[in-house]
């Protein structure tokens, strides 16, 4: 597939205060690329803005903000003078069991990974038809094979994956292309922070290779980059993620009856599971959101 050069490309990613979106941003800047930051930590983008080797700039911005978020295109289109790429990168999670779970923890995984997915590309969609750009929707292992325990993530990123695949098909014609990035469990804050929690941290190394694995970020983000220079529909930041496809259909079943047996082994410490959004990208969210409130009060 034909690779498109990234110098001079002004590429948008969110979520990219730390984990994938900072270091996604770093190699695309060191390949020529002008960046857009924007995210829920002013400070933290801030750094990430001054270590980049080119051009950028960072936003304020909750993804899940309709103004919010098309003020930002505006002003990246008026910074930038166009758009060639975004990535929809933010991303939160909650784990533990549902009927346990904390409802608004777990409507904000929803919210963030999801709608606000949506949020981003109805903004700038009309600025990459202008340039006729490339989307790419970070989706996640969890796309392909739903898990116990992970039911709000597990949604949020299906729920990406159908509305990229739809949304494909729509912009095409005009265009603009439109990619799904899968990763598996990744070396980044969001999973070390789920990783603190013993029950959950057991449950993960009992899944079958090579899905108990925790990989290094760096191969999983040069696989992304390599995708967005070929504007591709499909990009895997694990190889062996390709493979899950052709055996979806069946996973389905076989988690219902695995997760059962495990769930059952577990079943005496379930309550100890921590409730709440997971890692310092979880952390982050909160606490925007509890200044938020304070302020409207």
């Amino acid at each position: 597939m034909t690779r498109v050069g990234l110098e001079g490309q002004v590429v948008v990613v969110t979520g990219a205060a730390r984990g994938v979106g900072e270091l996604l941003a770093r190699k695309l800047s060191a390949r020529g690329a002008s960046i857009a930051l924007v995210g829920l930590e002013p400070d933290a983008l801030k750094q990430v803005a001054e270590r980049l080797h080119g051009d950028s700039a960072h936003w304020y911005a909750d993804v899940t903000d309709h103004e919010a978020m098309v003020r930002v295109a505006a002003e990246v289109k008026e910074r930038f003078g166009k758009v060639d790429v975004v990535v929809a990168n933010a991303g939160v999670a909650t784990g533990g069991p549902f009927a346990d779970s904390d409802p608004e923890s777990w409507r904000r995984v929803i919210e963030v990974n999801l709608v606000g997915s949506a949020v981003t590309a109805r903004a700038f969609l009309p600025l990459l038809t202008e340039s006729r750009g490339y989307l790419l929707q970070i989706a996640s292992l969890a796309a392909i094979t739903p898990a116990p325990m992970m039911s709000a993530y597990c949604a949020s990123k299906s729920g990406v994956e159908a509305y990229a695949h739809c949304l494909r098909a729509e912009v095409g014609p005009k265009g603009v292309r439109v990619g799904v990035g899968y990763l598996s469990w990744t070396d980044t804050d969001m999973v070390r922070g789920a990783d603190q929690d013993e029950v959950m941290r057991e449950l993960r190394q009992r899944l079958p290779w090579p899905a108990n694995k925790t990989y290094p970020l760096g191969p999983a983000v040069d696989r992304l980059v390599a995708g967005i220079e070929r504007r591709s529909a499909h990009v895997y930041g694990q190889g062996w993620l390709r493979a899950m496809q052709g055996v979806r259909g069946y996973l389905p079943g076989i988690i219902g009856t695995v997760g059962q047996r495990e769930m059952k082994r577990f079943a005496g410490r379930l309550q100890s599971v921590r409730t709440g959004l997971v890692g310092a990208g979880g952390a982050a969210d909160e606490q925007a959101r509890a200044g938020r409130i304070t302020h409207c009060s």
